[in-house]
C-alpha cells in the first residue's frame, strides 16, 4: 500500500483530501474544525512514510487559486474598509505583527533558545513559509556557504510551530469568544452597513399618514432621511394599483410596500405613518412576480442605477440573492453574474426582462477563462519582481502576495468595457475550496515525517510549546486590545489574525459572514512583507 501511495502522488493527495474534509465536518458540541482537519491529516499519513509526497506545483496551484478567489471577491469591500477608517486597520495589524515578535523574543530570553531556531518559531508560528524561505536566503549569503546546521534548526523550529501556529490560533478564537462574550449575531447588526453581508431583510406596508411627507418624490425623501430601504408597490387612495420609481408623489391614504431591514422599517415607518396589515395585491393578468438569474455579461459589474431600468421596463427591483444572502436592490448595488433578483413588473416585459439580464443558470456558473487566466498571471509576473528594502533586505511578493494584490485591484475594477473581471459566487466557492484543500493536503504530508522525526530527537517539547505560546498569546492580546481599546469589529479581527488559509476559514465558520475574508485581504499584504522582515531581524539580531 505504501509503495501504491508512494509512486502515484494523486491517489496520496484525494486520499487525504478525503479523509481530513470528513473528519472536519464532524461536529463536537456544535463545533468542528473545517478543512484544517486536512492539514492534520497530511502530518498524519505524512509522519507514516517519508516518501509520500506529492509536486511542489500542487502547493502552488492551491495557494494562487485561494488567494486569487479570496482577492476578486473582497476587493470592493477591501478598498471601501480603506476609504472609510483610513490607517486604522493598518496600524493594528502593524501592531499584531509587532506582539508576535516581541513575545518570540521574549521566548528567546527565557528558554535561551538560538537565534536560527526562534526564527524559525516565529516563522512557523506565523504559518509564513517565504518568511522561513527569506531567512535561508539570508543564511546562504552571509554565512558560510552550505551552512546546513543553522539551515538545519530554521526548518525544526519552522516545523514544530507550523501545526501550533494554525491550531493554537483556532484555541485563541473560541478562548476570546467566551472570555469578551461575542454576540456574532448582534454584531452584524451593528456593522452591516459598513460592510456588504446582506440586510436580514423583511418588508412592511406602510399606510402614508404624515400630511409634511405628502406630496414629496421618493427621491426627495430617500435623499433627506438616508434610510438603507427599497419601495417598492403602492395603492394609492383609489385603490389602484402602481408600481413605484423615483417621481411618485406620496399622498395622505397611499399604502407603500417597504423592504429593508427591521430596524430601517422602523425609521421610514415613523415617519411615514402606520403598519397596516393590508397586502397590496395587484392585477395578475397584467403584473407578476419573478426572479431570475443575472447571467448577461452587458449587465454584470454594473449598479443598479447604470441600468435606467425605468426608461426601458415597467418593474421594480426589490431584493437580490447572491448566495445565501438576500440584499437590497438599492441603485449603487452592483451587479454580479449568478445573482437573482426579486422583482415585480408587467406580464408583458416578462420575457424582455429575462433577456435583459440573462437568465440562464448555466451561463451564470461559467468562468471567463480569459480573465481568470489574465489575472492570475499578472499576480505571478508581480509576485516574481525582487523587492529591496534598507538594510539589504530582499523579498518577492511570490506565488500569494502577487496573485492577491491584483486579483484585489481587479476585483475592485469589476469590469473593463465589456470585459468582466470578477467570478461567479458559486464559481468563486468552489475554486477557493479546491484551493484551500490542495495547499493544506501538500502541508501535511511534507511536514509530518520531519515532525515525528524532531520529537524523537529529544527538546521538541519546549520548541512545541514555544510555537503554541507564539501563536496563542499574540491572537489572544491581539483579539482583546483590538476589541477593547481599538474598537474594531471581533470578525474583522478574526480575518486579521488569520495568517493561514485553514484559519480563515475556521473564523468564517464561526461567525457565518464575510467579514474575516475582508480582514484577511487588509492583513495580508502587510503582514507578508512585515512578517518577512521580523523573521530575519530576529536572525540578524539573536544569531
Amino acid at each position: 500500500m505504501n509503495i501504491l501511495l508512494s509512486e502515484n502522488p494523486l491517489i496520496l493527495l484525494f486520499i487525504v483530501a478525503a479523509l481530513g474534509y470528513f473528519i472536519g465536518s464532524i461536529k463536537i458540541k456544535g463545533n468542528s474544525i473545517g478543512v484544517a482537519a486536512v492539514l492534520f491529516v497530511g502530518l498524519a499519513i505524512g509522519a507514516m512514510d517519508s516518501t509520500f509526497n506529492v509536486p511542489q506545483i500542487i502547493f502552488e496551484l492551491g495557494l494562487v487559486l485561494f488567494v486569487y478567489s479570496i482577492g476578486i471577491s473582497s476587493g470592493p469591500a477591501f478598498f471601501k474598509s480603506f476609504k472609510k477608517n483610513g490607517f486604522k486597520d493598518i496600524i493594528f495589524v502593524v501592531f499584531m505583527l509587532t506582539l508576535s515578535a516581541i513575545v518570540a523574543l521574549l521566548l528567546y530570553l527565557l528558554f535561551n533558545l538560538d537565534g536560527a531556531t526562534i526564527s524559525g518559531l516565529y516563522a512557523g508560528s506565523t504559518t509564513n513559509t517565504p518568511a522561513l524561505a527569506g531567512v535561508i536566503d539570508m543564511v546562504n549569503q552571509v554565512e558560510e556557504p552550505g551552512d546546513q546546521a543553522i539551515i538545519q534548526k530554521l526548518v525544526i523550529g519552522y516545523t514544530y510551530s507550523y501545526p501550533m501556529g494554525v491550531l493554537g490560533v483556532m484555541i485563541a478564537i473560541i478562548i476570546m469568544e467566551k472570555l469578551l462574550k461575542i454576540d456574532y449575531k448582534e454584531e452584524i447588526e451593528r456593522i452591516k452597513h459598513k460592510y456588504n453581508v446582506g440586510e436580514g431583510l423583511t418588508s412592511e406596508t406602510v399606510e402614508i399618514t404624515n400630511p409634511e411627507i405628502s406630496q414629496y418624490q421618493l427621491r426627495d425623501i430617500r435623499n433627506h432621511f438616508k434610510w438603507n430601504i427599497v419601495f417598492g408597490r403602492l395603492k394609492n387612495r383609489a385603490g389602484e394599483f402602481v408600481l413605484t420609481n423615483w417621481d411618485t408623489v406620496l399622498n395622505i391614504g397611499d399604502r407603500l410596500l417597504l423592504v429593508g431591514s427591521k430596524e430601517e422599517l422602523d425609521k421610514a415607518i415613523n415617519i411615514l405613518g402606520k403598519i397596516t396589515n393590508e397586502k397590496i395585491s395587484y392585477d395578475r393578468k397584467e403584473y407578476d412576480t419573478r426572479r431570475i438569474f443575472v447571467s448577461n455579461h452587458h449587465v454584470v459589474g454594473k449598479s443598479i442605477s447604470e441600468l435606467n431600468l425605468a426608461e426601458k421596463f415597467d418593474a421594480t427591483i426589490t431584493r437580490i440573492r447572491r448566495g445565501d444572502v438576500d440584499m437590497l436592490a438599492t441603485s449603487d448595488v452592483i451587479l454580479e453574474r449568478g445573482d437573482r433578483i426579486r422583482f415585480v413588473a408587467r406580464r408583458k416585459d416578462l420575457k424582455s426582462l429575462s433577456t435583459f439580464f440573462g437568465d440562464s443558470y448555466y451561463e451564470s456558473s461559467k468562468v471567463n477563462i480569459f480573465s481568470f487566466g489574465l489575472v492570475i498571471a499578472l499576480g505571478l509576473l508581480l509576485g516574481t519582481i525582487p523587492i529591496n528594502l534598507p538594510g539589504g533586505i530582499n523579498f518577492k511578493l511570490g506565488f500569494a502576495g502577487g496573485p492577491l494584490i491584483v486579483s484585489l485591484i481587479f476585483g475592485a475594477i469589476q469590469r473593463t468595457g465589456n470585459m468582466v473581471w470578477t467570478l461567479p459566487y458559486a464559481a468563486n466557492v468552489t475554486l477557493r475550496q479546491i484551493g484551500l484543500t490542495l495547499l493544506l493536503a501538500v502541508i501535511g504530508l511534507r511536514s509530518g515525517n520531519s515532525f515525528v522525526e524532531s520529537l524523537s530527537s529529544g527538546g521538541g517539547l519546549i520548541l512545541f510549546i514555544s510555537g503554541g505560546i507564539i501563536s496563542m498569546l499574540g491572537a489572544c492580546i491581539s483579539l482583546f486590545l483590538g476589541y477593547r481599546f481599538f474598537k474594531l469589529p471581533f470578525s474583522l479581527l478574526l480575518g486579521f489574525i488569520s495568517n493561514q488559509p485553514a484559519i480563515l476559514d475556521f473564523a468564517n465558520n464561526r461567525c457565518e459572514n464575510r467579514i474575516p475574508f475582508i480582514g484577511y485581504t487588509i492583513m495580508f499584504p502587510i503582514a507578508l512583507v512585515l512578517k518577512i522582515i521580523f523573521a530575519q531581524m530576529l536572525f540578524l539580531l539573536l544569531q
